[in-house]
């Protein structure tokens, strides 16, 4: 068994995919449209899906918005650099909402970016 994909319910699929592919680097592995479900899929992550876990976008007709709820947390992407990825990311248009620095009571380097539906993703320095 492995980890598929997490999904997340947008409000605007264009804007979504934008900031994944754009901000964060991420590819869009693939997309479809479901007209008779009114709804759209949309694939994006860092490598193959045969490989990788991905995030699943999913786009329900009609709704702009959604209450993200007190049991959801966060998407965690590593990366080498959190500060220049934190650069890279405002460069990008992109929102920080914790600046990188040492997590609390602890050292590892993080940092909280958010999506343009308010979803937090934690950036985790790794070697």
């Amino acid at each position: 068994m492995r980890l598929l994909h997490t999904m997340l319910r947008v409000g605007n699929l264009e804007k979504s995919i934008e900031f994944y592919t754009q901000v964060l680097g991420m590819k869009l592995l693939r997309k479809h449209d479901y007209p008779d479900g009114k709804f759209t899929l949309a694939f994006v992550g860092y490598g193959d899906e045969a490989t990788h876990s991905v995030i699943e976008l999913t786009y329900n007709y009609g709704v702009e918005s959604y209450d993200l709820g007190k049991g959801y947390g966060h998407i965690a992407l590593g990366c080498e650099d959190v500060y220049a990825t934190c650069d890279k990311i405002r460069a990008a248009g992109g929102k920080i909402v914790r600046e990188p620095g040492p997590m609390m009571h602890g050292k590892t380097i993080l940092a909280f970016v958010e999506d343009p539906d308010g979803y937090k993703i934690e950036l985790l320095g790794i070697k």
